[in-house]
C-alpha cells in the first residue's frame, strides 16, 4: 500500500460511527487527549475525559462546541493510587468500550507520586497499570479494546529493577525512557494475558510521533518568555499538529485492521510524523521475560491482580 493511499484511506473521518459506545481517556483535557476526545465525541461515543484538574477539564470541554454534552469530566489522578481506586469505583457506566491510556508526563525534575514512585514511572507505567485492572472487567469482553500510548523514546528505555525510582542517580529523560518501554511491555503482556483468558479484548499501543502540545513545553521549565516563545515556533515547523500525533491512537482504538499487540504510529521518516501506520518497536519491548518481571513488580507495588 502505498503512502498516499494509506493518507486517503485513513484519517479521523473515517473513525465510525459509536453511539452507544462509552469510551474512556486519561489526560482528555488537553493536547493529544483532548483531540482523542473531540473526535470519538463527534462519532457519537460518550466519552470520560479524566483529568487531573477538573476545572481544567470543564474548561477544556467547553472547547468542544455541540458535542460537549456527551463528555464526562471525571478526576483522575494518576499519581495517586487512591484517586485510581476513587474513579474506577464511582465510574457509573457498567460497561466500557474503549479505554485510552494516554495521559503522562515527560522529563521533569525529581519528583515522587502520592504513594513514593518517581513521577513518570509512577504516573506514566503504575497509574495506568492499576487503572486498567481495575477497570478490566467492565471492558466489553467481545469488542473492547485498550490502547496505551508509548514514544519513540522506548527505543532508549531500559528497566532498571535495581533503582526502579531512580533514587540513586536521577536521568529525566533517563527515566522517561523507562516509563515508555514499560508502556509497551505492559500492553504486550496484557494481551498475552487476554488471549491465554481466552477474552476477545484486544491491547495495543501507539504513539504520536513529534507533535507540538504543552507536553513537549513542560520538559523545560525554566524556559520563559523570549526564547520559550522562540521554541514554540520552531516547533511548529518541525513538529505535526496535535491532530495529527492523535491518529494512531484513534486508529488503535476504532480501526477494523488492528490486531491485538499491534503498535502504530505515524508513517513518515523515522516515524516523527505522518498517518498511521503498524510500526515496529524495538526488540526488547518485545521480550516476554522481561515483560513478566515487570509484571510482577508492577502488581506488587500497585496491589493489583490481573482478573476477568
Amino acid at each position: 500500500m502505498t503512502k498516499s493511499l494509506q493518507q486517503i484511506q485513513w484519517n479521523e473521518h473515517l473513525v465510525p460511527r459509536l453511539e452507544n459506545k462509552v469510551v474512556i481517556v486519561t489526560g482528555g483535557n488537553s493536547g493529544l487527549g483532548l483531540e482523542n476526545v473531540r473526535a470519538l465525541a463527534t462519532a457519537g461515543a460518550t466519552v470520560v475525559m479524566a483529568c487531573r484538574n477538573t476545572e481544567k477539564g470543564k474548561a477544556a470541554k467547553k472547547q468542544l462546541g455541540e458535542v460537549a454534552n456527551i463528555v464526562d469530566v471525571r478526576e483522575l489522578d494518576l499519581a495517586s493510587l487512591q484517586s485510581i481506586r476513587k474513579f474506577a469505583d464511582t465510574l457509573p457506566y457498567k460497561a466500557i468500550d474503549i479505554l485510552i491510556n494516554n495521559a503522562g508526563v515527560m522529563a521533569p525534575p525529581r519528583a515522587l507520586t502520592d504513594d513514593g514512585f518517581e513521577l513518570q514511572f509512577g504516573t506514566n507505567h503504575l497509574g495506568h497499570f492499576a487503572l486498567t485492572l481495575l477497570l478490566l472487567k467492565k471492558i466489553d469482553s467481545v469488542s473492547g479494546r485498550i490502547v496505551t500510548v508509548s514514544s519513540n523514546a522506548h527505543k532508549a528505555g531500559k528497566i532498571n529493577f535495581d533503582d526502579l525510582m531512580f533514587s540513586e542517580k536521577y536521568s529525566a529523560w533517563g527515566a522517561y525512557a523507562q516509563s515508555k518501554l514499560a508502556n509497551l511491555l505492559f500492553a504486550f503482556e496484557l494481551q498475552r494475558l487476554l488471549i491465554q483468558s481466552k477474552s476477545e479484548v484486544l491491547s495495543v499501543a501507539a504513539h504520536p510521533g513529534y507533535s507540538a502540545t504543552n507536553l513537549s513545553l513542560s520538559v523545560m521549565p525554566s524556559v520563559k518568555g523570549f526564547f520559550r516563545q522562540q521554541f514554540r515556533k520552531v516547533e511548529n515547523v518541525i513538529a505535526q499538529p496535535a491532530a495529527m500525533g492523535a491518529l494512531p491512537q484513534l486508529y488503535a482504538a476504532v480501526a477494523t485492521e488492528v490486531v491485538g499487540a499491534g503498535y502504530y504510529g505515524p508513517d513518515g521518516l523515522g516515524e516523527w510524523s505522518g498517518f498511521p501506520k503498524a510500526v515496529t518497536p524495538m526488540a526488547k519491548a518485545r521480550d516476554t521475560e522481561l515483560a513478566k518481571r515487570l509484571w510482577t513488580v508492577s502488581e506488587v507495588l500497585t496491589q493489583q491482580r490481573f482478573s476477568l
